[in-house]
Formats: C-alpha cells, sequence, structure tokens
C-alpha cells in the first residue's frame, strides 16, 4: 500500500514537470477578443443587412447563416484550426463552435465515403450536444412550467 502512495506521488510529480505551464491571463485575453471579434462580425453583418433593406429578422437570419457558412469554409481550408489554437475557446462561439464541431470531422472522415465517412461521422462531437441540449431544455421547459 505504501508504494502505490509513494507511485501515485512520482507520478503527479513526474506529470507536473513536463506539463507546459499554462498562462491563464494571456489565454482568457485571447479568447475574449476572438470571441468578441466573431461576436462584433455577427453585429457588423447584421447592421449592414438591415441597411441593406431587409427586415431584422431575415437580417439575423442571413447573419447566422453567413457565419455558418464562413465559418465550414474555414473549417474546409484549414483556417478554423489555426484560429482554434491561437484563440482556445473563444473560437467556440456558439454558432461557430457548433458549425466547426460539425464541419471538421466531416472534412476529417470523407476519405472512408459519403456514407461511412462524412454521414456517418459529422455529428460525432455535435451529437452529444444536441442530445444533452434538448434534455436540458425540456427539463428547464417542465421545471419553468411547473413553478409558473
Amino acid at each position: 500500500m505504501d508504494q502505490t502512495v509513494y507511485s501515485k506521488k512520482k507520478y503527479g510529480e513526474m506529470v507536473k514537470e513536463i506539463s507546459p505551464q499554462s498562462h491563464i491571463l494571456a489565454n482568457c485575453l485571447r479568447a475574449f477578443s476572438v470571441g468578441g471579434t466573431i461576436c462584433v462580425l455577427g453585429q457588423l453583418l447584421t447592421v449592414l443587412f438591415v441597411r441593406g433593406g431587409l427586415s431584422i429578422d431575415d437580417a439575423r437570419l442571413l447573419t447566422s447563416v453567413t457565419l455558418i457558412f464562413v465559418t465550414v469554409l474555414l473549417t474546409g481550408l484549414g483556417w478554423y484550426d489555426k484560429i482554434g489554437e491561437h484563440a482556445g475557446a473563444g473560437s467556440f462561439v456558439p454558432i461557430t463552435g457548433f458549425a466547426n464541431s460539425i464541419a471538421a470531422p466531416a472534412v476529417e472522415f470523407k476519405k472512408e465515403g459519403l456514407v461511412l465517412g462524412v454521414g456517418a461521422k459529422m455529428f460525432v462531437i455535435a451529437g452529444p450536444v444536441i442530445v444533452y441540449g434538448t434534455m436540458a431544455s425540456v427539463l428547464v421547459g417542465l421545471v419553468y412550467y411547473f413553478l409558473k
């Protein structure tokens, strides 16, 4: 038993020694700046679409579609991964992060074919988000319904 504790302690020391140092403040600033830039881009698109003559609802819809398209395009070109490496969690603003989580496995597994590659693997990452997000929204809806 004493040897097991020593092994765990030794292992912990080895992990700490070889793990890279995390620069929390710098990481947070990069995530904030990139995530904020994506959000500002979305707002800018909405304003431009409204000034172009669209209703606010149509402008918001077109903004979402545009952000999804740009994210999928950047993912396909391999650039969104580079943004993610720099920004960390900042690149996972909900709409762009979700689009990337669907497009990235599709690109990665395209060599396995349309059915067993792209079709089967496209929702590997996004699938659990959809399932648990739906379950959470149902539970919150039920709580809200019964409390009101």
